[in-house]
């Protein structure tokens, strides 16, 4: 009788631990795959920009993985991948007087300053994240086109169909990620 209830015991603790470690792991995982590195850059950035963070997060992880010296084939720099005409809008819109070169992007506090800044300007122009990244990917000259068309915007406003592969796929990850660091996270 004795064994029975020391072989339960164990079978309930083995099942217990099963249980926590089904539950833990992929959580311990998912937020080693979705870190939140540059925290503090992040944090001030969406502060002060009025921006949601889980969605520079988002955008990190979609555009260098979170390596601050990533630079694509096109050129863009950092952990938000700022092209060097996107650079130059923003300091021009930021008024900043700061001695900041492109350069500087591979800094992730500029990059992230930067970016964020970027990317709040185009939420609040257009008031959707979607059609917000696609410009932060193909350009506001771009997506205005676009708007233009009611194949893809029925408002003019916001897009409902993007007609590039390359940014519908773009904007599709980043709004995955969105969700996944909304869920693991908030």
């Amino acid at each position: 009788m004795r064994k029975a209830i020391k072989r339960l015991f164990t079978v309930a603790a083995l099942l217990i631990i099963a249980a926590f470690v089904a539950f833990l792991v992929p959580k311990v995982m998912r937020e080693y795959i979705y870190p939140m590195k540059y925290s503090g850059y992040v944090s001030e950035s969406a502060k002060k920009n009025n921006f949601d963070e889980y969605m520079v997060y988002a955008v990190i992880k979609t555009e260098s993985g979170f390596n601050p010296e990533a630079e694509s084939d096109v050129g863009a720099r950092g952990l938000m991948q700022l092209m060097n005409d996107a650079y130059e809008w923003v300091k021009y819109r930021m008024n900043d007087e700061r001695d900041i070169t492109y350069d500087d992007m591979f800094n992730p506090q500029y990059n992230i300053e930067y970016g964020t800044y970027m990317l709040s300007i185009l939420y609040d122009e257009y008031g959707d994240y979607e059609t917000a990244l696609a410009a932060y990917h193909s350009g506001r000259g771009q997506v205005n086109e676009w708007l233009k068309n009611p194949e893809y915007s029925s408002n003019g406003k916001t897009l409902d169909e993007i007609p590039s592969t390359a940014t519908a796929h773009y904007v599709s990850k980043v709004m995955n990620n969105y969700r996944i660091y909304t869920e693991l996270y908030i």
